[in-house]
């Protein structure tokens, strides 16, 4: 049997009902899977009307019924928008618990073994806080309703791939969790990506936290009393981990082809490098003519991907959003899935 496997729309007044049908009318993935999204009948339909795609919206109330065909797009709308409740660009309460509730019905559809992945469009946290959903975002969505304790964001784009000792939390904060042991189990986590994406014993690089990875202790001492030691307690194990190395050439040498996987320390230390290496915005036209990049949470029990860009209400309902994310995005889940089978 073909993957099945649920796409959840995001926001629907961002770009994510247009990346869906253009990913649906795009469809390479047809012949490797059976892709469903779970959004707003509305909202596709609008974005059907000012993309000028031509799809045929077809409502399911179970994923096992959806067909894979390429001129149909299949959908699960759990959450219908009422009149004034949706509105390309504006954030609204009731979008962020559509929002929200998608991803929810994703993740319960996996749990029971209906769907065998999800790939995920994006959420307006402020949207979704507003509808009373306190999260700060898919991967801690996920972790919570899984019960995982132990997780990280995985980023790739092309040879580059970043996961991350701490997300979504300020900076001060994320400075005070770069701990030895979340170090260690992060990069015990960045293994099991690797091996995920089909790269056994692949290299790992871990990026410092100061500048030039502190210099010997001129900059701090992060470097030498939390860092080092968990890649030496790693490397001890037997893994092919290395650093700490200074955060403003780690990404350039893993480009190189020094390193399989960096360890970030933050958020915004991982996903800048990911967005200059796969983001092309075309000063011309002022549309994306490249958005290569995908999200992957490690450590849960479900297998997730998500595209690696927001949802970018400045640009919903313009067409003008890119879809390439979001084929990376499906491809990488239904290869995952068929990797899994294929290992029991």
């Amino acid at each position: 049997m073909r993957p099945i496997l649920a796409v959840t729309m995001g926001d629907p007044a961002g770009i994510g009902p247009e990346i869906c049908v253009k990913a649906y009318k795009n469809g390479k993935f047809h012949n490797k899977c059976n892709v469903f999204v779970i959004g707003s009948a509305t909202a596709l339909a609008d974005a059907l009307r000012y993309t000028g795609i031509d799809l045929t919206l077809h409502a399911y109330s179970s994923p096992e019924q959806a067909q894979g065909r390429p001129d149909v797009l299949d959908f699960i709308d759990p959450r219908p928008l009422a009149d004034g409740e949706y509105t390309p660009g504006k954030v609204n309460p009731a979008c962020g618990d559509a929002a929200f509730l998608y991803v929810r019905t994703a993740i319960e559809y996996c749990q029971a073994h209906r769907a065998d992945a999800v790939a995920t469009g994006p959420l307006n946290k402020e949207a979704m806080n507003l509808a009373g959903h306190h999260f700060d975002g898919h991967t801690e969505i996920f972790a919570h309703y899984t019960h995982t304790h132990s997780y990280t964001m995985l980023l790739a784009s092309g040879p580059l791939r970043v996961v991350h000792v701490s997300t979504h939390v300020p900076l001060a904060r994320a400075c005070e969790l770069v701990t030895c042991a979340r170090v260690y189990e992060t990069i015990l986590l960045a293994k099991q990506a690797l091996e995920m994406l089909g790269i056994p014993n692949g290299r790992i690089a871990v990026a410092g936290l100061n500048p030039h990875a502190s210099d010997n202790g001129l900059f701090g001492q992060t470097e030498a009393r939390e860092i080092a030691p968990a890649v030496e307690r790693a490397r001890q194990d037997g893994l092919n981990v290395f650093g700490p190395i200074p955060p403003d050439s780690v990404f350039v040498r893993a480009l190189g082809g020094d390193a399989d996987m960096v360890v970030a320390m933050y958020h915004d230390q991982g996903h800048i490098p990911l967005k200059l290496a796969g983001f092309h915005l075309d000063p011309a036209t002022g549309r994306y003519s490249q958005m290569s990049g995908i999200n992957m949470t490690i450590g849960i029990p479900i297998l997730r991907t998500s595209v690696d860009h927001g949802t970018a209400f400045d640009r919903a309902g313009r067409n003008t959003a890119n879809e390439g994310s979001l084929l990376e995005a499906i491809d990488v889940a239904c290869t995952a899935v068929l990797a899994r089978r294929a290992d029991k």
